[in-house]
């Protein structure tokens, strides 16, 4: 991947430039905020890591929004002391970069921003396969863990999505679920999956480093670093398109690559996760 722009030099939006970088996920970052020359400075900090931790990408910050243009993938992420992009300043900003980089992938980092996705991705002329929220993939990198400790095993060997709308209407679908090829079920039983999809709940919102390490998930399998199909928030007509339902935008596994969404994936649902799934799409749900 040639180029990533990083909008908001907040503590999400340096952690996301660093974890980019520590993975060479791009030739070149931009961090990017309005705050005077913080952007720049971050930049700074992290290139002079680059001979420690051995990447060889180039960060630079700049002030300007429109310097996104002719990016590959633009995060969106949290401005430095004012939080992460959201409301009705979220959806000026959208229009702002789509109306200046048309061709960019938009990949909310913010674990607040799901209604941007939502309502966003409704907007006219945006393509709604080329914006999608990461957010969900730091819960389910939660849950592995959880998951692992439950038992005594290595969250790397875990395979486990997220799905819904969390904290409140939370859904992992536990027959999908393995560790080294062998499904988890096979070692918890259902109440102690219910005490651990609880305990998920609780992991939400994740901290701005597990938000950093699932945006930088999200853009290796765009970039084909990376197979995984990491959990994301993605618009309601990809979830249930052709169906002629409304629904809300959610958490599900998705195929990634240069040019956004190409698959959102359902896995094995019960009964019960079926429903829930379906509740926590629904527009009525507050």
């Amino acid at each position: 991947m040639q180029r990533v722009a990083i909008i908001g030099a907040g503590e999400l939006g340096g952690a996301v430039a660093h974890a980019l970088a520590r993975r060479d996920a791009a030739r070149s970052i931009l961090l990017i905020d309005e705050s005077g020359r913080i952007a720049a400075g971050k930049a700074l900090d992290i290139a002079q890591s680059a001979p420690v931790e051995g990447f060889a990408a180039q960060l630079a910050g700049a002030t300007d929004v429109s310097m996104a243009a002719g990016a590959d993938v633009i995060v969106v992420a949290d401005r430095a002391g004012r939080g992460e992009w959201q409301g009705e300043e979220g959806l000026a900003l959208l229009k702002r970069v789509i109306g200046s980089a048309r061709a960019a992938i938009v990949v909310f980092a913010g674990a607040t921003q799901r209604d941007l996705v939502e309502r966003g991705a409704g907007g006219p002329g945006i393509d709604r396969a080329r914006i999608f929220g990461s957010a969900p993939e730091a819960l389910a990198g939660g849950a592995r863990a959880l998951a692992a400790l439950a038992v005594d095993g290595s969250p790397r060997d875990i395979s486990l999505s997220v799905l819904g709308v969390p904290p409140d209407h939370t859904v992992i679908p536990w027959a999908d679920a393995t560790i080294a090829g062998f499904a988890l079920t096979r070692l918890i039983d259902e109440p102690a999956r219910r005490r651990l999809t609880a305990r998920v709940n609780a992991l939400w919102p994740p901290g701005p480093y597990a938000l950093a390490a699932a945006a930088a998930t999200a853009i290796d399998a765009i970039g084909g670093r990376s197979r995984r199909f990491p959990s994301c928030f993605v618009a309601p007509e990809l979830i249930v398109e052709g169906s002629g339902r409304r629904a809300r935008a959610g958490a599900m596994p998705v195929r990634l690559d240069a040019r956004g969404v190409v698959e959102v994936v359902t896995p094995s649902l019960s009964a019960a996760e079926r429903l829930a799934l379906e509740t926590a799409l629904s527009p009525y749900v507050p």
